[in-house]
């Protein structure tokens, strides 16, 4: 096979369809990851816990039920990287912090476990903020920083950074990240790949942190999801992930595919979440992907806004720091150097004080009232096309500079905050690239119809194109 050179370019889809039809092994796959690997991490430092032992034993293992007539999965030996937060078993999950460098996981977290069963191989963590919460960009306190594939002088986005990274530079063909206001979409934007946050519930997960569930905010906010080059590769592994598993009473059982949409689809195109302003080059890619919509028969509208976009920021934020506030004398101590100040900064911003009882209930039920909204808004237009980001990829830790930096980054992720708060899907799909930086978009859908979004996001794609794998830039 010609691609033998050069597997590590190929989709996940073509992969695992070699490894399938017999053309090459997954252990061959695994090692053409490995040497790519070998090359480029050193400049992107997107892997930290690289499983190149084990990698080629589950590719083995691939191997060995293809040759005894065994189905080896839509996935078959497909490399992935798992984010820091995730388990695989027998790894640590250290969560970037050096307190939990020692932290081996038991088992599979049910996302690790649910693309294994369908054949894909994890080849190594990724790199990710402290705990989360030591910013936008990824820098941990065990693994440092890593670097966008594009341009070192941008960050690579984050909190799925390392995955992001990854996949962009040829790594790994499927990056599993997690995404609570916009921590998948944004590195998908940042380094030219596609990102995909299901809706709360689509896919099986287990966030806990040793033996205690997360609090309300966490649970409902926080959605595994990944990352891949191509938004047909995203569709292979939403349809591996999907399902449920009795560690997650939250997964519901709901069909892949919904009944097809009227057509022509409307979608509500938003370039300004909010009226609170927009990169010129950011409105460009909003406007191109609307061409790309309308050129493949979707009806695209420009709408004013996106519903109660202010009421639900406020929501968003108070609800989660009320939840970091108990611990957070504790949690800031684990958090490394400096990697305190992102969150004080926002418990600043907001003039955070110690909320009571009826102040918290008060936002669970404007929370609903803000998904009911939104409900009404995407019963109209089955779709919702608008930025990721507001401006252009920044430069890593604007976001902890000062408060003016933090409250620059926080206004351009609007979108995916209050997307995150009411538990609809979006993806991230490239548009272009521009003086050398990627640009692209999200298409926001109605609870459970993940898949009106990727048939959407595939719209834009076969106009605008695919544009990573990326040599790293130096």
């Amino acid at each position: 096979m010609g691609a033998q050179q050069t597997l590590w370019k190929l989709t996940a889809a073509a992969q695992a369809a070699a490894v399938r039809s017999g053309e090459v092994t997954a252990v061959q796959v695994v090692e053409h990851h490995l040497e790519r690997i070998a090359e480029v991490n050193p400049v992107v430092n997107a892997v930290t816990q690289l499983l190149a032992d084990r990698a080629r034993a589950d590719a083995a293992a691939v191997d060995r039920r293809r040759a005894a007539g065994e189905d080896p999965g839509p996935l078959a030996g497909v490399p992935f990287t798992v984010k820091e937060t995730t388990a695989i078993e027998g790894v640590p999950t250290t969560y970037g912090a050096e307190h939990f460098r020692h932290h081996v996981a038991h088992s599979d977290a049910p996302p690790v476990a649910r693309l294994r069963a369908a054949g894909a191989v994890p080849i190594g963590h990724s790199n990710m903020p402290t705990l989360i919460l030591a910013g936008i960009h990824t820098r941990s306190e065990l693994y440092g920083d890593t670097a966008n594939p594009w341009a070192p002088g941008v960050t690579p986005g984050g909190s799925s950074g390392g995955d992001g990274a990854a996949v962009a530079s040829g790594m790994a063909a499927i990056g599993l990240g997690n995404d609570s206001g916009g921590s998948v979409r944004l590195p998908a934007s940042f380094c030219g790949v596609a990102g995909l946050k299901p809706t709360y519930g689509r896919f099986p997960a287990d966030h806990r942190l040793g033996a205690e569930d997360p609090a309300l905010a966490t649970q409902v906010l926080v959605v595994d999801g990944p990352l891949a080059r191509t938004v047909g590769d995203l569709r292979l592994a939403y349809e591996a992930l999907a399902g449920t598993d009795p560690r997650d009473p939250r997964a519901v059982a709901v069909p892949l595919y919904g009944a097809r949409a009227p057509r022509p689809t409307k979608v509500a195109m938003v370039t300004d979440p909010g009226g609170k302003g927009v990169h010129p080059l950011v409105r460009k890619a909003v406007e191109d992907a609307a061409d790309a919509l309308r050129d493949a028969g979707y009806e695209v509208r420009e709408v004013p806004d996106v519903p109660r976009l202010d009421e639900a920021l406020e929501v968003y934020g108070r609800m989660t720091l009320a939840e970091f506030a108990p611990t957070w004398p504790v949690v800031r101590n684990l958090l490394g150097k400096e990697g305190h100040r992102y969150i004080e900064m926002s418990m600043e911003a907001r003039d955070a004080v110690p909320m009571d009882v009826p102040e918290y209930l008060r936002l669970t039920g404007a929370r609903l009232g803000l998904q009911r909204a939104w409900a009404e808004f995407l019963d109209t237009y089955p779709l919702l096309l608008g930025p990721v980001f507001a401006e252009p990829p920044f430069e890593p830790g604007l976001e902890v500079r000062d408060l003016e930096g933090h409250a620059r980054v926080q206004k351009a992720m609007r979108l995916c905050a209050a997307t995150s708060l009411v538990g609809v899907p979006a993806v991230a799909v490239p548009t272009g690239v521009t003086d050398g930086l990627p640009y692209g978009v999200q298409l926001v859908g109605r609870a459970y119809r993940e898949d009106l979004c990727l048939e959407a996001a595939e719209a834009v794609e076969r106009r605008l194109g695919v544009i990573t794998p990326i040599d790293p830039r130096s």
